[in-house]
């Protein structure tokens, strides 16, 4: 029997990581005649024109919003609940609490950032949730782990289910006349693109010297507070170490074709994040699927699926360390093709037909554990 799946989360024309993730789990979910509906999630100054699949949109400045976007939920048989701190009304996001509480369908919820050094409040917040939640998910052991480890939670409630991936293998690989590296997704600080700048003022030696594409829009709520700040003293950067003409500022935001044709032109795909905390990245498992090499920083998700697999790990805020990793790659005899090789068979796992299944097999779970409403005895 089919089941009927509501999403709540940020939607399109909403430009983030969390939109993408939900548009495409929804869509690989609902495929085949499935029915499902979108309660979208929308900050100040979004586009709330009417969506293909938003069955209703909760908004910024409506008191109480939530009761509207639980009674919505009820009408799917499982409601899939994208969960990160601030992007729901209320302190931290608070107002998701109240709506998990009042749903009476099972509810999944997608944790995409697990914190090691969460205020108090985030870290009650994120008990609470998991507490309400009939099942709650997170794309990593290492965020697993985390949880268990520093949340007062119940372990048999979580499963891990990695993060999807398009299936860039279908596009060609594209060589340029120069080694191609590439960096993409939303563009703000924190991304670490000024160590990848200084790495590639290393690199100057190499014959072709390599070229290095920036894609991406400066994140939406990046642009609101800051500007183009970021993006401009990435400019000044290029200019200053003399590798602005090697460099290709991209900014828009790629549809899956697109995204496909300009990640398999990429001889390397750098991650020079700047963070230690982030447990889940899409660009990571899009670059995996596609079978490029990669050079990341130390982040959790990295460690945990580049040690022994696809690519290379550096330090954080170490460009020296990270041309040398590049290098390697593009002059080693045979390196890029034993790193690409090492993960060849996890691939089919990460698509998101895989991890779609994955989400029904757990959501149809949580409908066989529902209790049966009681039979009244015959007089």
């Amino acid at each position: 029997m089919a089941c009927t799946y509501g999403f709540l989360s940020t939607h399109p024309p909403t430009q983030c990581g969390l939109a993408t993730f939900n548009s495409a789990l929804a869509s690989h979910l609902t495929k085949g005649g499935m029915r499902g509906g979108i309660v979208r999630v929308t900050a100040e100054g979004d586009d709330e024109r009417p969506v293909s699949g938003v069955v209703h949109t909760w908004g910024p400045g409506r008191p109480d919003g939530w009761k509207a976007a639980a009674s919505a939920l009820e009408n799917f048989d499982v409601a899939i609940i994208q969960h990160e701190y601030g992007i729901y009304p209320g302190p931290d996001g608070h107002d998701v609490l109240p709506l998990l509480r009042l749903l009476t369908v099972p509810s999944i919820v997608v944790l995409h950032t697990v914190l090691t050094r969460p205020t108090p409040r985030q870290r009650r917040l994120l008990e609470q949730i998991v507490s309400a939640a009939g099942a709650v998910v997170t794309m990593t052991g290492t965020a697993r782990d985390r949880l268990i480890a520093g949340y007062h939670v119940d372990a048999a409630k979580i499963s891990v289910i990695p993060h999807g991936a398009a299936d860039h293998t279908r596009v060609s690989a594209q060589r340029r006349l120069r080694p191609h590296l590439l960096t993409w997704g939303l563009i703000g600080p924190g991304k670490g693109i000024e160590w990848a700048l200084r790495a590639l003022a290393l690199l100057g030696d190499l014959t072709p010297p390599p070229t290095y594409t920036v894609a991406g829009k400066t994140h939406p709520k990046v642009l609101e507070h800051h500007g183009e700040a970021y993006r401009n003293r990435l400019h000044r950067i290029g200019t200053k170490l003399g590798v602005s003409t090697a460099v290709r500022y991209d900014p828009v935001y790629r549809d899956d074709a697109s995204l496909s044709r300009l990640i398999r032109s990429a001889d390397v795909v750098v991650l020079p994040y700047d963070s230690p905390e982030q447990v889940t990245s899409g660009v990571l498992i899009e670059a995996v699927a596609a079978g490029i090499p990669i050079v990341a920083t130390s982040f959790p998700h990295a460690v945990e699926l580049l040690t022994g697999g696809p690519g290379l790990l550096v330090p954080h805020e170490d460009p020296e360390a990270l041309a040398a990793a590049v290098r390697r790659i593009l002059t080693e005899p045979g390196l890029a093709g034993d790193l690409t090789s090492r993960t060849r068979a996890l691939i089919p796992t990460l698509l998101w037909p895989a991890v779609a299944a994955r989400y029904d097999d757990l959501a149809r779970s949580l409908l066989a554990e529902r209790p049966t409403a009681a039979v009244p005895a015959l007089p």
